[in-house]
């Protein structure tokens, strides 16, 4: 191995000798160790062409093998044998949990990760070990507030937050479900119900160069067919630098993805006291799991309605976080009007707001009561709902019939409004519309501009007869994060 003079690089030796070997070789002046080990290190201030990398190397020797004019020399006697093996990387933190990385790297699930900057280390070291292809299937790093909420579609409540962690993995879950269908329609390749994949997340604050107001804390969080899980932490301030805080989120991050990958052993984590993991884990019942999975596009929870009468229930479709008493008291007044029971409806994935994980499902849904109708589906606008619902009578706010009225919703085409609406009408769908506070004023379904076509197809609730301002985002009230940029 001939090492160039005209470029300086730190060449990191790793000599491995026989047991039999009579340890007489010498290296840069001095004696191998007789200590009985049999292998030995070194660090060679020597000349390498190309990359500025810390390289690794075994030698196995069995004579002498002298370093002259700054030149590893080869042996002159045949009987010497090389073997070199080149690591992973030249990192040393990389080839700390190498190990780890390769059994992750042997599993079958394939994992969509996203790190709002805390974490993301553990994209490189997942990247550097060989066979990173069957672990990651994409790797995003929304760093800005706006690249965030881009990434869940939505704003979240708060962008450093353990539901935060748990939107973003689902969200990761979602797309990785849409990348592997698309090679699926290219490859042929098993559908993407039938192959295991997950979504990994992490959104952290943590040491910076500049002060900080709040506590210096990492969320990470899982999600997969089955389970939605999390894992929070909250360092002591001061306590380390940047890169040391850093290594703990990557390693949670990695902790996660081996969790995913049905790996039993986890890194540990360097924590001082007063520092604990807070685990969190949420499993999905099975109707749960196929609706997350496209299998089947809706699931009923609750007693049904004693219903015998002609039509079908109406259906209140909304987030309902939480569910308040405006929400109870307009199905109320709704099964009043119309003669018929009124059932719930959550979506799993929304327009304009964050993708929900089981934990945030399973929490909305235990505000209902038993005997409360309540729909779980995989339909996020009204002419799906429509699809699913067929002549049904869908209860709403006048706040969410302008958005159906909203071009904005439809990629500003007034012509794909106008045909979501006309399928809408054409599947026997109306609306029953209450007044809502809106930008300050309680506006009813005669205050707002709406396609005739639309409009032929409500029926509105005077605010004489509802009123309620009471909204879910009150009642959340104010939690929301001041830096513009996630640390």
């Amino acid at each position: 191995m001939d090492l160039d003079r005209d470029t300086h690089r730190d060449i990191h030796l790793r000599f491995s000798l026989p047991d039999s070997h009579p340890r007489t070789g010498r290296m840069a002046g001095g004696r191998w160790p007789s200590n009985g080990y049999s292998q030995h290190e070194a660090k060679y201030w020597g000349n390498c062409r190309g990359r500025p990398e810390l390289f690794s190397a075994r030698a196995v020797l069995d004579l002498e093998y002298p370093l002259t004019g700054g030149v590893l020399t080869r042996p002159r006697d045949n009987r010497a044998q090389q073997h070199f093996e080149p690591s992973a990387c030249g990192d040393p933190m990389i080839e700390s949990y190498e190990s780890l990385i390769r059994r992750i790297h042997a599993g079958q699930v394939r994992v969509g990760l996203v790190c709002t900057g805390g974490g993301a280390q553990a994209i490189a070291m997942l990247l550097a070990v060989p066979g990173g292809s069957r672990t990651v299937l994409e790797a995003s790093v929304p760093y800005c507030r706006r690249a965030v909420v881009r990434y869940l579609g939505a704003p979240p409540d708060q962008f450093c937050a353990e539901p935060t962690a748990r939107s973003l993995a689902m969200a990761a879950f979602l797309r990785a479900q849409g990348l592997y269908r698309e090679e699926f329609a290219e490859e042929s390749l098993d559908p993407p119900s039938a192959v295991p994949l997950a979504g990994v997340a992490c959104t952290a604050s943590l040491a910076t160069d500049r002060p900080k107001r709040g506590g210096h804390r990492i969320h990470v969080a899982l999600q997969s067919p089955d389970v939605t899980a999390s894992w929070s932490l909250e360092l002591t301030k001061g306590n380390r630098t940047r890169g040391e805080e850093e290594k703990i989120a990557a390693l949670m991050v990695l902790n996660a993805v081996a969790e995913a990958k049905g790996l039993s052993s986890e890194s540990a984590l360097l924590l001082v006291p007063g520092e604990t993991v807070q685990a969190q884990r949420t499993e999905a019942p099975p109707a749960w799991q196929r609706l997350l999975l496209g299998e089947t596009d809706a699931v009923r929870l609750g007693v049904p309605a004693d219903w015998t009468g002609a039509g079908s229930p109406a259906i209140f479709p909304g987030a309902f976080h939480p569910l308040h008493a405006g929400h109870q008291k307009m199905a109320e007044l709704a099964e009043k009007m119309l003669g018929v029971p009124v059932e719930f409806e959550i979506s799993i994935i929304n327009v304009d707001k964050p993708p929900l994980d089981y934990a945030e499902l399973r929490r909305r849904a235990s505000q209902f009561s038993v005997d409360q109708g309540l729909w779980l589906t995989r339909a996020p606008t009204f002419e799906e709902k429509s699809r699913r619902f067929p002549n049904a009578i869908f209860v709403v706010g006048a706040d969410t019939i302008q958005r159906i009225a909203d071009p904005r919703y439809y990629g500003h085409d007034v012509a794909a409004r106008d045909a979501a609406i006309a399928r809408i009408a054409e599947r026997g769908c109306r609306f029953l519309v209450f007044a809502r506070a809106v930008s300050d004023r309680c506006l009813e379904l005669g205050d707002l501009d709406l396609p005739p076509a639309l409009r032929a197809l409500c029926q509105g609730v005077p605010r004489e007869q509802f009123r309620k301002d009471l909204s879910s985002s009150e009642l959340r009230n104010g939690r929301q994060d001041t830096p513009e940029f996630l640390d």
